[in-house]
């Protein structure tokens, strides 16, 4: 059973998820755990973060960490000591 393409459909066809799982013979209940389960699958993608050398556009203060805030929620923080030299092009998992 390919259960995206279920989510997707139900989506589209504005049917709430009882008539529609009713409709196909399907348990809500399962339908929820697997939409969750895709869900929790596409926010947990890489994304590729590019460090460049140059002039940053406000100098942090001495001693501080750097906080990114990132969608969601969520942030990365680069503390003091952070070694450009080991950061060409890196994978995070956000």
């Amino acid at each position: 059973m390919q259960w995206r393409g279920l989510v997707a459909e139900q989506m589209a066809s504005r049917q709430s998820v009882a008539a529609f799982c009713r409709e196909r013979g399907l348990r809500d209940w399962q339908f929820y755990e697997w939409k969750n389960r895709l869900r929790q699958a596409e926010a947990g993608q890489f994304v590729a973060v590019e460090v460049r050398s140059g002039e940053p556009a406000v100098e942090p203060a001495p001693g501080k960490a750097i906080e990114i805030r990132l969608a969601r929620g969520r942030s990365l923080v680069v503390e003091p000591g952070f070694d450009a030299a080991h950061s060409q092009v890196r994978w995070f998992y956000v």
